[in-house]
């Protein structure tokens, strides 16, 4: 994919300011809630600061909104245009809903449902064409300079990153002497917006961003010292599943960020599960990210005030339990284990009950003698267990062993 060249622009703290105008027109300020079990976790004061609380799910209603409130009233009569993976999308959405101005909407095919129906609901027009964002932004330029609609950009526009940086504005009311913000970045317009109040009003506040090890752009950009492109993008985090990095959004993050820091698919599975039993809040993959770094930053943080940024938590259902399970597979509480039984009367009975007296709970047993790599004497058990931790799964597996002819962890 080769990148395109893009305009410089310069965004400041008098732009956020105005941005902040706007949006508490149409905003109450976001939540920021001390987290007990975090800060006991990681050794500092953890701040969840919940744009998943927005009416769409999403910080994004915010760069919108501004951006939409800045065009004149012929730009309004011929409509917005964006590309979205899903939050941006609902984002002007709702602006354009709030202001009375069209909106068309190009998604990925393979968008979460609920972004598109949530989308929809709101008015917009919903476009389902290319398989990214980037092959979308493509498909929404083309739509743009064909129809006169307004082309708004997910990250790459000066008017959404002011938009996106009264997060910090808030922030910085609510907690005046925070020490470090952990935020995640796809195409980076949040956290650019967060760096252009901080590095003015808080300047020896440490930045940090979190990526998704499968949508590293920005953290590849800044390392090479240009802004790059990925030839594919991996990972179920949706919402900052961004390859492409631009040109505006780089310079003003290369100036301003501490660390960047990325993590698996499987680790922000795992920080979704963390989020939803230790601060009973739902949070997508895209947010999810910045509880999924935190590890790699425990001695940099201790005895400090942190904020974490929530930036969303629209996830489908369907998405949020396999994350679910992948999220306890990983933190040791599910086990999943095929075992070779004898295939004799009670077989069966004496595996459950050894499992059973081991204090781990069957959630499914598949039993099946049709499998070919089994004798006439023996069946296949697919077990799923529930445990208590790796410890305990530990134990539960020499439990298995005394009962079986073969056990094999899936």
């Amino acid at each position: 994919m080769t990148q395109k060249k893009n305009k410089k622009y310069s965004i400041s703290l008098a732009d956020v300011r105005r941005a902040g105008v706007v949006v508490k027109k149409y905003l109450p300020p976001s939540p920021l809630l001390f987290n007990q079990w975090l800060s006991d976790v990681y050794g500092c004061e953890v701040y969840l600061k919940l744009e998943n609380m927005q009416p769409i799910g999403s910080f994004k209603i915010r760069g919108a909104t501004n951006k939409i409130a800045s065009l004149n009233a012929k730009e309004r009569k011929r409509g917005v245009i964006a590309a979205s993976a899903g939050n941006h999308a609902q984002g002007v959405a709702w602006g354009a809903k709030k202001l009375g101005v069209k909106a068309t909407i190009v998604m990925p095919r393979g968008a979460p449902l609920v972004k598109i129906q949530s989308t929809e609901n709101l008015g917009a027009e919903v476009i389902l064409e290319g398989d990214t964002y980037d092959e979308c932004f493509e498909v929404a330029q083309k739509l743009a300079k064909k129809s006169g609609k307004v082309l708004v950009h997910a990250f790459d526009d000066p008017v959404v990153i002011a938009g996106q940086g009264t997060v910090a504005l808030e922030l910085l009311e609510q907690m005046p002497e925070i020490d470090a913000i952990v935020c995640s970045i796809g195409g980076g317009g949040l956290m650019s917006g967060i760096a252009t109040v901080v590095r003015e009003l808080r300047p020896h506040t440490k930045l940090y961003g979190a990526q998704a090890s499968g949508a590293d752009a920005m953290t590849l950009s800044l390392k090479k010292g240009k802004p790059v492109s990925l030839a594919r993008v991996e990972t179920f985090a949706d919402g900052i599943a961004v390859g492409v990095t631009r040109q505006g959004p780089f310079d003003i993050l290369r100036k301003s960020i501490t660390k960047m820091l990325t993590a698996d698919d499987e680790s922000i599975a795992a920080a979704i599960l963390t989020l939803a039993e230790k601060a009973k809040v739902v949070s997508e993959g895209a947010a999810a990210v910045s509880i999924a770094v935190m590890d790699q930053l425990k001695k940099e943080l201790k005895g400090k005030k942190v904020a974490v940024i929530i930036c969303g938590g629209n996830i489908d259902v369907n998405v949020l339990n396999r994350v679910i399970d992948r999220g306890l597979i990983r933190k040791g509480r599910r086990l999943r284990v095929n075992v070779m039984i004898s295939d004799r009367p009670g077989s069966l009975a004496k595996l459950t009950i050894a499992i059973a007296k081991a204090g781990a709970n069957v959630i499914q047993a598949i039993h099946d003698r049709s499998e070919p790599t089994t004798t006439i004497d023996q069946t296949e058990v697919a077990l799923t267990l529930e445990t208590r931790g790796p410890d305990h799964s530990r134990d539960v597996i020499q439990a298995i062993r005394s009962e079986v002819m073969d056990l094999k962890l899936t």
